[in-house]
């Protein structure tokens, strides 16, 4: 038998592949950090839902974290998209991306680039709360870089499976 090259997959199974990674890879470094806060898994993800939808998803219970775990998955898939269309639209990019170092570039620099803009932008745009820069948020610009950033420079890249 002849090694056959795989099928060029299509956009959209570009996108829910990487969409569906990284929205795995980042829930479960948010999980680790969640519960190395000593806060709840429950919690965590009410919390995600009450950005878009209130602070009454605060007290949901389980079936507004699984609306969080939801939006997050969805948040997922935007980043995504937004990764995927920039690098289909532009050979420059993926020339890049293909180069020793540059997925890791490119990972270092929008994965926080996605911090920066949820939580100094997004995020308080929806809940009328400013920012607050702590540790905690370094933690998680940093975080972004290898567990949002690169998973979906990685995947996004990929255009056969």
């Amino acid at each position: 038998m002849k090694n056959v090259p795989a099928a060029s997959a299509s956009f959209a199974e570009r996108l829910a592949r990487t969409g569906l990674t990284i929205g795995v890879v980042d829930a479960l470094w948010a999980v680790v950090l969640t519960l190395a806060y000593g806060r709840s898994i429950i919690s965590l993800w009410q919390g995600v839902a009450a950005v878009p939808f209130g602070p009454s998803m605060l007290d949901g219970g389980a079936s507004t974290a699984l609306l969080g775990l939801g939006v997050h998955f969805g948040v997922a898939l935007w980043w995504s998209y937004v990764f995927l269309v920039a690098h289909t639209q532009s050979a420059a990019l993926r020339q890049f991306v293909g180069r020793g170092g540059g997925m890791a570039l490119v990972a270092a620099l929008y994965g926080p680039f996605i911090w920066c803009v949820m939580s100094l932008v997004l995020i308080p745009a929806m809940t009328h709360n400013p920012p607050t820069l702590t540790t905690r948020w370094v933690i998680q610009l940093a975080g972004h870089m290898v567990f949002v950033g690169l998973p979906i420079v990685w995947m996004g890249r990929r255009t056969s499976w």
